[in-house]
């Protein structure tokens, strides 16, 4: 019997662009200050992380160009969709990225959003180098590649 998948951990959103776009040399678990009717919005599922990036400006990490849903109950007291939201790390995590996107010319890319067990919202940032035309059309050549290679095992099998 399979074992019962905890209700309070569940994916959100994903960037399933990021890795595509950008070559990911690390990545890291940050928390995320939301408002109540955020929290409501994201989980009946209405997010996206496309656009969005994370940047550190005056000795905090925001997230920028997220979108999350409005939620309708709220009404009046609701939350613009397209807010700036701070985002929870360490000094040590701070100033590690700070390095990062302003010497080494880096960019911090959201990867995805989910509850943990605890049922608090985390999201997952990617510290990346954006990529080349040339390095994406190798990236998608690899991936094929790999598709057909299990397609010929898979067939070799049965023969």
């Amino acid at each position: 019997m399979a074992p019962k998948s905890d209700p309070n951990s569940k994916l959100i959103a994903e960037n399933r662009r990021a890795r595509f776009d950008y070559a990911i040399e690390s990545d890291l678990e940050a928390g995320v200050m939301l408002l109540g009717s955020e929290v409501k919005s994201l989980r009946q599922g209405g997010s996206n992380l496309g656009e969005s990036y994370a940047s550190v400006e005056g000795g905090e990490l925001w997230l920028i160009n997220s979108y999350v849903a409005p939620y309708r109950e709220a009404k009046t007291w609701g939350h613009e969709e397209r807010r700036r939201r701070k985002l929870l790390v360490s000094r040590r995590e701070l100033s590690r990225l700070w390095n990062a996107t302003a010497r080494e010319g880096m960019t911090i890319v959201p990867m995805k959003w989910y509850f943990n067990e605890r049922g608090i919202v985390k999201i997952k940032l990617g510290v990346a180098k954006g990529k080349k035309l040339a390095d994406k059309r190798a990236t998608s050549a690899e991936r094929d590649w790999g598709r057909q290679k299990q397609r010929l095992l898979k067939h070799g099998a049965r023969d």
